[in-house]
């Protein structure tokens, strides 16, 4: 399965992020497929720079983004905001008795 997800990049306490395709097998910082973006969270306003039209290609092809990097491409204006991006990944908190 190939996935796009943020690799995480530069010093202690100041991240910077690369958006990539990657096998999903592969370790988080291991070698990638094609890098796609760029995330620098840490500026003033935040950077995103985003290959919109390689992101639609890789789209098409089946390549599943992490939640993080589909909310990162909805800011971009690659893929368009769903009413609920994907299901919750906790269950709600059952009532005592």
């Amino acid at each position: 399965m190939v996935k796009m997800r943020l690799v995480r990049m530069g010093d202690k306490k100041s991240p910077v992020y690369r958006i990539v395709v990657v096998d999903a097998r592969k370790a988080a910082t291991g070698e990638y497929i094609e890098k796609i973006g760029f995330y620098d969270p840490k500026a003033e306003p935040a950077k995103l720079e985003i290959d919109v039209e390689k992101a639609q290609a890789w789209l098409a092809k089946g390549v599943q983004p992490t939640e993080t990097v589909k909310n990162l491409l909805v800011k971009a204006g690659a893929v368009e905001k769903s009413e609920k991006l994907s299901p919750a990944k906790t269950k709600g908190k059952k009532a005592k008795k």
